[in-house]
């Protein structure tokens, strides 16, 4: 058995700002996004993964949300530049990763999901990793989930 490695979803502070602007910006100037443009809604942010290794096999979701609530993980893939491009809707990855928990559900017992989606979701986020250093994405929360309530990470098996 090789070894595994564990790692976390960090929001990205500085990019979903500049996202915000952005959506401000058209908003102040009664602007139209650009035809095909994603804008970030409210109840979204920008998080990421740092690839420190590259040559990995997806192995599984660790996740934990308090309370009640939803939240989804949503993949852009590598054509985006931040810095440089707006992010347009072609550039999200599916399946998305979905989570939940609804009123009533036992906090000890484990959050909803739907299992092939991020099975599939998390094996190509480790061919997208063979490839980029980084990956971001977008996460949004519903139904009483707040980014304080959940963590989020990924094992991956390190390929030698």
């Amino acid at each position: 058995m090789g070894s595994e490695i564990e790692l976390t979803f960090a929001e990205d502070l500085q990019l979903t700002e500049v996202m915000r602007l952005r959506v401000q910006s058209l908003q102040q100037k009664g602007q139209k996004r650009q035809d095909g443009e994603r804008l970030l809604l409210p109840h979204e942010s920008v998080y990421r993964l740092d690839f420190s290794q590259q040559d990995l096999t997806f192995s599984r979701w660790n996740v934990s949300l308090q309370g009640t609530g939803r939240f989804t993980v949503t993949g852009i893939c590598q054509l985006w530049t931040p810095d440089l491009t707006n992010l347009m809707t072609r550039q999200l990855l599916e399946p998305i990763g979905q989570f939940w928990r609804n009123a009533g559900d036992p906090e000890d017992l484990p959050i909803k999901c739907l299992e092939a989606d991020i099975q599939e979701f998390g094996e190509r986020i480790a061919e997208l990793a063979k490839v980029r250093k980084v990956m971001y994405f977008l996460f949004a929360f519903k139904e009483g989930a707040t980014k304080e309530k959940i963590s989020c990470s990924l094992t991956f098996n390190i390929n030698n």
